[in-house]
């Protein structure tokens, strides 16, 4: 059998001058050698430290970012310093491709895989090495799906990804800190800390069933579809588990000087199983919706983006009584703004207020975050520095009538950076 060696890209090309060259010896003078002995040994090494796909149909993009940071913590009892992946955009890896149908239409695939050595999110005061779905050093499926798309029609999509309000109050933030400090940057820096008063983990304490912040979900096995964008508009509708649903709309517009991006959403679910943290401490039935948006001056890079989300939870008989509402409203105002060759530059402030109904481990709670920080990026190297410091404090209500309960503050300051591939 013969075989037969795939040559692409440049390696083509390089076959093709070392044919030309050849001829062009052998018209000059019969040397008696061939001068492309060694093409198929070098084409061979090349191909063996290449990525390479299945087939040629079917584009295949590998890309990702590594995202570690440390963290000095203080939970008013102890402090200490740690290093671990940053969870708010833990490091990870994906695989992406699409092929063309035929005119206006094509279809595709994501594979994402979250990684992390020690995750943040597992940490606390006796745990540096935090663990994520279970383990430490681990891997996580977090989207895998497929898809079809028209110019004119939209976009279907059937797996694991996610929902119509997946990070809804996240993505209306536009700016670099969109990867640092979201909607949900204050409740994943609590990590799994316990508050020292009362001996509750922070985020029991707190709404939500995604990164403890209502107004937004998560990533589901659902069928999505997004609408092709109409006037700045896209429509955005999810179904999927056992049962859940949600819709959100998205604009995105200039006006003048001003950059504007506004994004608002709807869900309902009930699904026991997938619902979490506070949706949980119900029947499982709950409902959620949320608004943000960014507003930023281009031209001198001032830009403030700000948001409101609530749930709802369906009680239990034995909680007949207790608050079924919480919600979460914050803002956050800064500067982005190309101060040095190397990158942009953001100075940024917020503050974030959660009234929050029953939850896991209290009848009601009122909390409020401070946070601020500087990110430097890095354009040729596709990377950003970060510092940023947060502050948690506020009280609680441990049951229903019972006294209020003063939280001690948590303190946390995180640096470290991102790097794209």
């Amino acid at each position: 059998m013969t075989k037969t060696t795939k040559v692409t890209g440049s390696l083509a090309a390089v076959a093709a001058s070392c044919l030309v060259w050849g001829a062009s010896a052998v018209q000059a003078a019969d040397l008696g050698g061939n001068c492309c002995a060694d093409l198929e040994e070098r084409i061979a090494e090349l191909e063996a430290t290449t990525a390479r796909k299945g087939n040629r149909k079917v584009s295949l993009t590998i890309s990702g970012w590594v995202n570690e940071a440390v963290f000095f913590w203080d939970d008013g009892r102890e402090s200490n310093v740690y290093v671990a992946t940053n969870s708010l955009e833990q490091s990870r890896f994906k695989f992406a491709g699409e092929a063309k149908i035929t005119d206006g239409w094509s279809a595709g695939y994501v594979i994402e895989i979250g990684v992390w050595g020690s995750a943040y999110k597992g940490v606390d005061a006796s745990t540096d090495d935090g663990k994520d779905n279970g383990v430490t050093n681990g891997l996580l499926v977090r989207k895998s799906n497929w898809f079809i798309k028209s110019k004119d029609l939209g976009k279907f999509t059937v797996g694991l990804d996610g929902t119509a309000t997946y990070h809804l109050l996240d993505d209306a933030n536009t700016t670099v800190t969109r990867n640092y400090a979201d909607a949900e940057a204050a409740a994943v820096a609590l990590a799994s800390f316990k508050e020292v008063n009362t001996g509750n983990k922070w985020t029991d304490m707190m709404g939500g069933f995604n990164g403890a912040t209502p107004g937004q979900s998560g990533r589901r096995n659902v069928v999505r579809y997004d609408s092709p964008t109409i006037a700045g508009f896209v429509l955005t509708a999810a179904w999927g588990e056992d049962d859940m649903w949600d819709m959100a709309l998205t604009y995105k517009g200039e006006v003048g000087d001003f950059k504007l991006t506004a994004k608002a959403g709807y869900g309902e679910s009930t699904d026991p199983v997938t619902n979490k943290g506070r949706c949980a401490v119900g029947t499982g039935d709950c409902q959620w919706w949320g608004v943000a948006g960014t507003i930023q001056h281009a031209p001198t890079g001032i830009y403030v983006y700000a948001g409101y989300g609530a749930d709802s939870i369906d009680l239990k008989a034995s909680q007949a009584g207790e608050d079924d509402e919480s919600n979460t409203w914050f803002v956050q105002g800064g500067i982005e703004s190309k101060l040095v060759a190397i990158g942009k530059t953001t100075f940024f402030g917020e503050y974030r207020h959660d009234d929050v109904g029953i939850s896991a481990k209290a009848s009601s709670s009122d909390l409020n975050f401070w946070a601020a920080g500087v990110i430097q990026s890095i354009d040729n190297a596709a990377m950003d520095l970060y510092v940023i410091y947060r502050q948690a404090e506020g009280d609680v209500h441990l049951t229903k009538g019972a006294a209020k309960t003063e939280l001690e503050d948590f303190d946390v300051l995180m640096t470290g950076a991102r790097i794209q591939f």
